[in-house]
């Protein structure tokens, strides 16, 4: 009788493992029924059964491949780990390689790029015109507050680069991640710095920094442009630069800077406010936090725009007025020095 019971139990076992192999076999290694890639999303808080009754509800998956599916994530001890998300199913993905997917969460990736220059306003127009971050903010003034940030303006706190993100990220999410990748670039910098700064502060070095960002676009000159503004500041001279300038004026800048603009009445304007302005006026990248905390060895007081991006440094102001008249007046040297022997 012991032996009839042992014999029972073993064809019992095997029947058992049959049946197993026979649903991997069968309804895990096939693969889906999709004639090209799929778009999925599984929702926040959705469990492996709610998954499972989807795909099946889609016909992806037959109720033997299904129940097989879910048995396969027990049996792995892996059912709670599926992700949420949207993912991109290939169209010769097999229900266990699916079932990889969902627990690796590798989920599509969507971007936004914002450049080195960029003010707030114009980063905040590029979130809200993404279609893949969902809005969840109000107006630009209250926008710190809600980050959790109520007391700090919002100007070159957010550091330019491309961010990678799944859909559904939030306007929050994106903009809190933007602030902490400035946050350690610039203590990065700062940590990094000179002895010889006048400046005191970290904040300090973000508002020099956007205004070196905003100055030129040619990477070397970055640091000569620092040491100009450095060598200005320690002098207690005005910094006269006029991206503060356009800044101050905001919506009514047209393109161009005319006389009465360098006088117009703005904490902002360098022309005549000494010192630094209050905020910072863009959003700097790496090269502009470390040429501000790390300027060039030079001399330098003035610089000139010679009309293709690049500048011409002086260290006097005979010289500067001499770069004046070549680059911005279209004169030579000579008629320079003419100029300047009457």
């Amino acid at each position: 009788m012991f032996r009839i019971l042992f014999l029972f139990l073993l064809l019992s076992i095997a029947a058992a493992s049959g049946s197993g192999y026979w649903l991997y076999k069968n309804h895990l290694t096939a693969p889906l029924p999709l004639h090209k890639d799929l778009h999925y999303t599984i929702e926040s808080g959705a469990t492996l059964h709610q998954v499972a009754a989807d795909l099946k509800a889609q016909r992806l998956l037959n109720y033997p491949a299904a129940l097989a599916w879910v048995r396969l994530a027990h049996y792995q001890k892996r059912a709670h780990l599926i992700k949420a998300g949207e993912y991109l199913i290939p169209k010769s993905t097999t229900p266990q390689e699916l079932l990889d997917i969902f627990i690796a969460g590798k989920t599509i990736q969507y971007s936004l790029s914002f450049p080195e220059g960029w003010n707030f306003q114009q980063l905040m127009a590029a979130v809200r015109k993404h279609p893949q971050i969902v809005q969840t903010l109000g107006d630009n003034k209250s926008i710190m507050a809600k980050l959790g940030w109520r007391e700090i303006h919002p100007e070159g706190r957010f550091f330019p680069d491309t961010y990678l993100f799944p859909s559904g990220t939030t306007d929050v999410e994106f903009l809190q991640r933007a602030y902490k990748m400035m946050e350690k670039e610039l203590m990065a910098a700062w940590e990094n710095r000179r002895d010889d700064l006048p400046l005191k502060t970290p904040y300090e070095a973000l508002i020099l920094a956007s205004i070196i960002e905003k100055e030129t676009g040619v990477a070397e000159e970055r640091p000569l442009i620092a040491s100009v503004f450095v060598r200005r500041l320690k002098k207690n001279m005005l910094l006269q630069t006029d991206p503060t300038v356009i800044y101050a004026l905001g919506a009514a800048f047209d393109g161009n800077i005319r006389k009465r603009d360098l006088k117009v009445k703005s904490p902002y304007n360098t022309y005549v406010n000494k010192g630094l302005p209050p905020t910072p006026i863009a959003m700097p990248g790496r090269a502009a936090l470390y040429a501000a905390v790390n300027p060039a060895d030079s001399q330098a007081l003035y610089f000139v725009a010679k009309g293709d991006g690049s500048h011409y440094f002086s260290a006097t102001y005979r010289e500067h007025q001499c770069a004046v008249i070549e680059y911005q007046k279209k004169s030579s040297r000579r008629q320079c020095r003419k100029y300047f022997a009457h």
